[in-house]
């Protein structure tokens, strides 16, 4: 039966980091914006951002050199026009970071004039990486959530998940397909309600905690991607999971990464006996792209038996190092290390996920009215490969560019109000936590080990059998027993791990982050592998 939702309003956007929130801020100035917070509104991959975000500053570089670069880095599998469109905007969209108070550090010129202080990471050509020191995601999100919290017409609900997209083709209404909104998990209440918009926005970043090893954050389990491909849209490229190759080894704090920064600094990469060995893999040596990094760190504990290699920035002047890295430097130092005067332990770990559900250059997905922008999104921008500091990039221009368009349709838009309410009169309350955890656990462990950093058939093979027994489970134990954030987010886990291995089984090729040693060479083509949801060419 259809009641009055529970929630209105024009835009519903799930996911509060910064691709969430700068489109919230664009949007709030005419259109009355929801935003879902899994849990404080802080609390998402944005805000662990270290590096910086990459944009052309600096007169002796240029758009055309950044979009090489990351051709380059995406081992052929880019999608050029997608990249030049983000080269060219970038500028503007982090200027109006800036004017938003966004406090990226400066420099002092030898003439006395100040300008922004660019870096330098791993695949890029030239220094044109703006910065906060190494906390920039921090700054950025800080700023923009202390905007979106103050603004009239933007409402914050935390510790609030999506639980699925509301259809109007399921609910039996005529004319094309469209999203109506969402069934949403009010945890603070404890029950699900309903959320009706004209227009609804996956920025729900990756899916990196289907890895038993990640430096993500815990809301990174991959809602937006498992609840697009149930509403029918297409996804791509989920086989190219980047690993960051300088995670720190150390048991408590497992999800803590050391940023490219600091080999874009400096920082060299030894084995236990203190030699290095990233120039006998790449001529790059320490800056190579994180993919050719991350198998060397992998080949060289496997050949060693080591349980990790190190990161040394020690020969920099120790103020450098205290100036340039002072969160990293403060949280080593709390856990016993000192930056400037030893080496790190560090492993790879499971970061950033490279493709994701399909967008056009307005983020707008193969559903009417559904819009995904972020690292939840493929545009085409990263190919087999992320390069460093375009991520966050990606999220302001495509939170621009979406917003472009919905300021100009919205309008011609009609909200549907009246929704169905969740139905729990069949279901029961759980004893029997322990079953969703001990599924949990096995589903990172075997993605882990199968579908790493790198895969053989046989493993992708497992993977999938695996994966299949485990949707049987969940999918009874979904249809029986009341919702809860775990159950939530391990159906989505295992939604996103069949998709990342039915991918990895298509690409007949080592490339990029996919790596298989039965196919360790790349085809002289290839392109994007795309998956397409049952039913879809019938709609």
């Amino acid at each position: 039966m259809s009641e009055k939702s529970d929630y209105q309003c024009d835009v519903l956007i799930i996911g509060s980091g910064a691709a969430g929130l700068s489109l919230a801020l664009r949007l709030a100035e005419t259109q009355q914006v929801t935003v879902l917070s899994k849990g404080p509104v802080s609390e998402g991959s944005s805000y662990y951002a270290q590096g910086g975000i990459a944009a052309v500053f600096d007169e002796m570089d240029s758009i055309e050199a950044h979009v090489e670069d990351t051709l380059i880095a995406g081992a052929g599998l880019c999608e050029h026009d997608a990249v030049d469109f983000i080269a060219r905007n970038a500028r503007h969209c982090v200027e109006w970071l800036i004017e938003h108070g966004v406090a990226f550090d400066k420099e002092t010129q030898p003439d006395g004039k100040q300008r922004y202080h660019l870096t330098r990471e791993g695949g890029h050509s030239h220094r044109r990486i703006l910065h906060s020191a190494d906390a920039t995601g921090r700054e950025v999100v800080t700023t923009l959530v202390s905007q979106a919290l103050s603004h009239p017409n933007i409402r914050i609900l935390e510790r609030t998940n999506a639980v699925d997209l509301i259809l109007s083709d399921r609910l039996g209404l005529p004319g094309p397909r469209r999203v109506l909104g969402a069934w949403i998990w009010n945890r603070n209440l404890e029950r699900v309600e309903t959320c009706s918009a004209r227009a609804v926005v996956l920025a729900t970043g990756g899916a990196a905690k289907v890895y038993q090893y990640t430096t993500n954050p815990d809301v990174a389990s991959g809602d937006g991607i498992a609840m697009a491909w149930r509403a029918g849209c297409r996804v791509a490229n989920l086989e190219f999971n980047q690993f960051h190759p300088t995670c720190l080894y150390h048991p408590q704090a497992r999800n803590f990464l050391l940023t490219e920064a600091l080999r874009g600094e400096g920082a060299l990469l030894r084995r236990p006996d203190g030699s290095r060995f990233m120039p006998d893999f790449d001529s790059r040596a320490e800056l190579a792209p994180r993919d050719i990094v991350a198998r060397a760190i992998d080949h060289e504990m496997k050949r060693l038996g080591a349980d990790c290699m190190y990161l040394d920035i020690s020969h920099q002047p120790a103020a450098f190092i205290r100036a340039h890295f002072p969160m990293i430097d403060e949280k080593l130092r709390s856990l016993g290390f000192d930056l400037t005067r030893e080496p790190i332990p560090i492993v790879p770990a499971a970061h950033y996920t490279c493709g994701g559900v399909m967008v056009d250059r307005h983020g707008r997905t193969d559903v009417n009215g559904l819009y995904a922008i972020g690292e939840v999104s493929y545009t085409g921008l990263h190919g087999a490969n992320r390069m460093a500091s375009n991520s966050l990039l990606e999220c302001l221009v495509y939170g621009w560019s979406a917003a472009e368009n919905m300021l100009a349709t919205l309008s011609q838009i009609e909200r549907v109000d009246r929704l169905p309410a969740w139905d729990e009169s069949q279901v029961d309350d759980s004893d029997e936590q322990v079953v969703i955890q001990h599924n949990w656990h096995e589903l990172r462990l075997f993605m882990w080990d199968y579908v790493g950093i790198v895969r053989t058939s046989k493993r992708l093979e497992r993977a999938n059998r695996r994966i299949a027994l485990l949707q049987q489970e969940i999918e009874e134990y979904y249809r029986h027993f009341r919702i809860s954030n775990n159950l939530l987010e391990l159906r989505n886990l295992a939604q996103v791990a069949e998709l990342i291995v039915h991918c990895a089984m298509q690409r007949k090729e080592s490339r990029g982050l996919h790596y298989t040693l039965d196919y360790p060479a790349a085809l002289p083509e290839s392109g994007p592998t795309i998956l397409t949801p049952p039913g879809y060419m019938n709609r």
